[in-house]
């Protein structure tokens, strides 16, 4: 038992102060790096949303469909694994061929963050 607790445990991880670092509103976790910023064109269930190569400090829910205004994606919503907010989701599939660049790609939500840029 003492083992699978060690092994299920979720370590914070953090950028460096180098670079514009993206993080959680609620708790401040880091969850992006501006090199790794793809697109400030979409849009999220609460208004502005940033799409990211690569995320750190987050956990992804189920599958689920999802129709948005480029068609029919399949996702995973996105949590904080500090403080458990949603931050986002995670692009799995995307069924229109001019969207497949989103798919293994990331979404954060610009309301659901704070940037130290």
């Amino acid at each position: 038992a003492q083992l699978a607790k060690i092994m299920g445990r979720f370590f914070r991880r953090f950028y460096s102060d180098e670079e514009p670092v993206y993080c959680c509103a609620a708790c401040g976790a880091h969850l992006a790096q501006y090199k790794d910023l793809l697109s400030t064109n979409f849009r999220g269930r609460t208004g502005n949303a940033l799409l990211f190569n690569q995320v750190i400090n987050v956990t992804a829910g189920p599958l689920e469909d999802s129709i948005m205004t480029t068609g029919l994606h399949v996702i995973r919503c996105l949590f904080c694994v500090i403080c458990q907010e949603r931050v986002g989701w995670k692009y799995e599939v995307a069924f229109e061929e001019d969207q497949k660049y989103k798919e293994g790609r990331f979404i954060l939500e610009e309301e659901l963050m704070l940037s130290t840029t």
